[in-house]
């Protein structure tokens, strides 16, 4: 970790951080790939808690079908973990569990009503397989989920609003709480990163999250120490020069209200670097 905390440091203070597509870090959005185009993301995520701070590495292909169908494939590198994991969900990016998944993303409704506006609602589905036994003291089963996201996007103004939920399956007698979340982003482009290329892109966001994790199950008996609801809300950038893009952000809850003895969660951090082929 101690080798790590000066690279973190470095790309904090140069803001060389992105985020999946052309939206938020944290939230959901409704912008997919175009047709027969790829891309791969690669980005640090930290869950700093009371009790300590998970670091990991996760890495992200995705491909157009067309314009508005793709396919997306998530693993992860875990470097530092927690003994009781946050369970969380929002941007392609965000699944921050040790899972391997695979994602498809549907934007089945665009209003072009303006050059360069339009109005898109996109859904996505989603399947993991657990990488770890255990979770918290929980045996991990497969996962399902399910989001809708609908939103505003111009050259100027960005506003999306969206939602999901994921299921956990049965491992033995253990089952992890299910998992509803809700995110909101509002982003603006300064006028002078309006310009278009070779001219630098550069978006400011303002993202919001709320969860609302469900009580596990562990030998058939709910978990009083688990479930609860937070809210978390914080500035993101988002970076696009050619075929690279570079984000980041923080989220710091604002809400907390966590069953039992859980830690509390003190912030979130991810840095991501895109490039698209």
């Amino acid at each position: 970790m101690k080798r790590l905390l000066p690279i973190l440091s470095l790309l904090f203070v140069s803001h060389l951080a992105l985020s999946s597509g052309h939206g938020p870090v944290f939230g959901l959005a409704t912008p997919t790939l175009g047709k027969g185009h790829a891309s791969f993301d690669v980005a640090i995520m930290s869950n700093r808690q009371s009790g300590g701070s998970a670091l990991m590495l996760k890495y992200l292909w995705g491909y157009g079908i067309t314009e508005n169908l793709q396919i997306a494939l998530s693993t992860h590198s875990p470097i530092e973990t927690v003994p009781l994991p946050t369970r969380t969900r929002g941007s392609l990016m965000m699944q921050a569990n040790g899972d391997i998944e695979g994602l498809v993303l549907w934007r089945f409704h665009r209003d072009d009503y303006d050059i360069g506006n339009r109005f898109e609602t996109t859904a996505i589905v989603s399947g993991s397989i657990p990488t770890e036994k255990k979770r918290g003291g929980v045996a991990v089963g497969n996962a399902l989920h399910a989001a809708l996201v609908t939103g505003y996007a111009s050259r100027v103004t960005y506003l999306w609003i969206g939602g999901g939920y994921q299921h956990y399956f049965k491992k033995g007698n253990d089952q992890l709480g299910g998992l509803w979340y809700g995110s909101l982003v509002f982003g603006w482009r300064p006028p002078l990163f309006r310009e278009d290329y070779p001219k630098p892109d550069w978006r400011l966001f303002i993202e919001s999250l709320a969860e609302f994790p469900g009580r596990n199950t562990v030998n058939g008996i709910k978990d009083p120490n688990s479930g609860g609801s937070r809210l978390l809300v914080g500035p993101t950038v988002l970076g696009l020069y050619g075929d690279w893009g570079i984000s980041g952000g923080v989220l710091v809850p604002i809400h907390q209200k966590l069953n039992g003895n859980q830690p509390s969660e003190k912030a979130r951090l991810m840095l991501t670097l895109t490039y698209w082929i």
